[in-house]
């Protein structure tokens, strides 16, 4: 054994290849922490000595021990490094530098065999060999950008002079993964076999190179020289690619153009210096509030993932569901579970209904076999996991029932009684109710214990959050069963425990209050969208009731009214209100704040339609643009309170569940970190006193005493 550590070891092969393994003990996959480099550079100096010192290495291999190779860095040490000053991040990354520099300056060639994913800091290891070798089950890629950074490990300077600087800005800023025909087409490895024939692969090219069959140093020599290109290639190819890119990526997310300046800026500096350029540029995108949140935001996730897992000991195992009503949302929840596996009984009261869920299930599938996602006779099996039935007679199987049927007390009540009288005993039955409180709902059961609410989003197929809604009077293995299910249909659950409007409706709706009280103002809600999506929503406020349904805007708003009416009832007859007597309820029937016409993909184009401003005016005060700060504060506090108070009153557990709940719910801007990230980012005294600022419009902005509380004892969130 040449070298042995925690994570990497170093032994001799036959014919002189030394393989050097990462194979972290403890952990199911390989990724680079703090200790892990200092290996690296360990195992890396001690196969230095033994070249120097005996002549029996004449090549190194780079493996995995684990069915991928290495996932990147070690993200939970990033938000403490980043909090360094900038001459310490900076000299850290440096250090890290020298390391990956040692690999790729040792005096034998070099390969790399990539056997599962090498993404990130994993894939900048690869790229410090002479030669990477990769499995037709591998990928590769660099996806820093969704952290709100960009390769800092010579990922920038090393692929850029492999594959160009043109196909290294396209990997680099869009942060994709890359399969083997792709990686081999470019030039980012050097061959492609199968998993079996990888190891005997990599040997065989250390072997060629090592006797002087392959130039491997004129191979590395293309890592450590300038691009070569002249002036004007790099012009054209720099320029347009900062104007493609910046375009796309927009204003709130500054890590790719910045990665593509940090190669320009490189371009004509041998290794050393570029990567000194690299390593100033990452310093600078590592220190900004959206790698900060956005790492954050990934660390929530994994937190949500964790606390979803530790359900799964209590659930029970579900074979067959079902879903009561058909139509849009109960087609796409039946849908959504087929797709994932778990065949589904999709039942309603009339055929039209089942021709409905049926056609939306159908319609998604053939979106998939038209783009190429899936195989024309997947689809078939698909749809054969979706069973329509007009009876309760197929419900004695099932182990999971959702109630998708209209928003109304009364008819859920009617229906989740007669669902329970047709199940077997022990089977869980859950309601997509977006607002209606699950305890109240629960009154029509014999048995409350198995029930619970279960809130999917629209559309089913693109939203990734379901909330997990505890009644007063539902059991934990309702819970865990119910979670169970949402995980096994490739959505994020997040308990929450019962409440008018459950997270995320509560939160959003003090956030429509908000609109309400800019227009009543004289506020032009054409301004107010415009300024809330420079902020990072996907839409504005008025965009988005238009999408959602401008009646069923009203009637949640009644539901939250009645809930909070302190804070939630207004005294002032809203636009949305105005729509409504209108019947302006938006995309659904092509009028609400704007008018909308069909484009040519078929979609709906949004369009200016001055009416609205004339039926809005009597409601109104006169026109007049507001100051884009005084908008986003007026937006915001009322929905980043409602989140505290959500906190306060053990609605949610965590501010990560929380800050996740609006980020995967409504589209709370992802850069931004979530609410309570928000309040943290900017101070919550520099928060408090804000909302003191606008605390004459009324209860919506008025701080909870214990937000005061933190304030004034400096604590945070996070």
């Amino acid at each position: 054994m040449i070298y042995e550590g925690q994570a990497i070891t170093v032994q001799l092969l036959d014919d002189g290849i030394a393989q050097l393994e990462f194979n972290l003990k403890g952990e199911s996959v390989n990724k680079l922490s703090t200790h892990v480099i200092d290996e690296l550079n360990s195992a890396v100096a001690a196969v230095r000595a033994r070249v120097e010192s005996n002549a029996d290495v004449k090549g190194l291999v780079v493996t995995s021990g684990k069915p991928v190779f290495i996932v990147g860095a070690d993200i939970t040490e990033f938000l403490g490094l980043f909090s360094a000053e900038d001459e310490v991040l900076f000299e850290k990354t440096m250090q890290a530098h020298s390391v990956f520099n040692a690999l790729e300056d040792l005096p034998v060639p070099t390969v790399c065999a990539i056997n599962g994913l090498a993404l990130g800091g994993g894939f900048e290891t690869a790229l410090s060999c002479d030669y990477r070798v990769m499995s037709t089950a591998a990928k590769v890629g660099l996806p820093e950008v969704k952290l709100g950074i960009y390769p800092g490990w010579g990922g920038t300077v090393r692929l850029s002079r492999l594959i160009g600087p043109d196909n290294a800005a396209e990997w680099i800023c869009a942060g994709g993964e890359q399969r083997p025909d792709a990686a081999l087409k470019v030039g980012a490895v050097d061959a492609v076999v199968t998993p079996e024939k990888l190891l005997e692969g990599a040997v065989d090219l250390a072997k060629r190179a090592a006797s002087g069959e392959l130039d491997y140093k004129a191979k590395r020599q293309e890592k450590l020289d300038p691009l070569k290109l002249n002036q004007m290639e790099q012009m054209m190819a720099f320029t347009s690619a900062i104007g493609f890119v910046g375009g796309k990526a927009g204003p709130n997310y500054p890590a790719p153009v910045a990665a593509i300046k940090a190669m320009q800026k490189h371009a004509n500096k041998k290794r050393d210096d570029a990567l000194a350029i690299e390593a100033k540029g990452f310093v600078k995108v590592a220190k900004s509030p959206v790698a900060r949140n956005l790492v954050g935001l990934f660390l929530n996730d994994q937190a949500l993932k964790k606390t979803a897992k530790a359900y799964e000991k209590d659930a029970a195992e579900i074979n067959k569901a079902a879903v009561l009503g058909a139509g849009i949302m109960g087609g796409g929840i039946s849908y959504q579970s087929a797709i994932k596996g778990t065949p589904v009984v999709m039942k309603d009261i009339n055929q039209a209904g089942i021709d409905l869920g049926l056609g939306e299930a159908s319609k998604l599938l053939t979106k998939r076999v038209a783009k190429k996602k899936m195989e024309p006779a997947k689809m078939g099996e698909v749809l054969n996991r979706i069973e329509p039935a007009l009876t309760y007679a197929e419900f004695e199987n099932v182990d999971v029932v959702v109630e998708a049927v209209v928003e109304n007390v009364k008819v859920k009540h009617a229906v989740l009684a007669e669902a329970e009288k047709a199940v077997k005993q022990g089977t869980v039955i859950a309601s997509n109710t977006s607002t209606i409180s699950i305890s109240r709902l629960a009154e029509a059961l014999d048995r409350p214990e198995d029930f619970c609410g279960m809130h999917f989003f629209n559309p089913v197929h693109m939203m990734p959050l379901v909330e997990v809604i505890r009644g007063e009077k539902t059991s934990e293995k309702t819970i865990a069963t119910v979670v169970n299910y949402a995980k096994a249909m490739g959505k994020s659950p997040i308990v929450v425990n019962d409440c008018p409007g459950f997270l995320v409706n509560r939160v959003l709706f003090p956030y429509f209050g908000g609109f309400a009280g800019l227009l009543r103002d004289g506020a032009d809600f054409q301004q107010v969208d415009k300024v809330m999506e420079r902020f990072g929503w996907p839409m504005g406020p008025a965009y988005l009731l238009d999408v959602v349904g401008m009646d069923t805007g009203e009637h949640a708003n009644k539901v939250m009214a009645e809930g909070f009416p302190d804070r939630m009832q207004a005294d002032f007859k809203s636009g949305m209100e105005v729509m409504v007597e209108h019947k302006r309820f938006g995309q659904k029937n092509g009028v609400g704040f704007y008018r909308y016409e069909t484009d040519k993909k078929g979609k709906p184009k949004k369009i200016v339609d001055e009416s609205s401003y004339e039926l809005l005016a009597p409601v109104c005060a006169e026109r007049k643009e507001f100051d884009q700060e005084e908008i986003i504060a007026r937006m915001m506090i009322p929905m980043c309170l409602e989140l505290v108070r959500c906190m306060e009153d053990n609605i949610v557990a965590t501010p990560a569940e929380a800050d996740m709940g609006l980020i995967f719910g409504v589209g709370f801007p992802p850069f931004r970190g979530g609410g309570l990230r928000y309040i943290d980012e900017m101070g919550v005294q520099a928060f408090v006193d804000l909302c003191d600022k606008y605390a004459d419009l009324g209860p919506l902005y008025q701080p909870t005493e214990g937000l005061r509380k933190m304030a004034a004892e400096g604590k945070t969130f996070y």
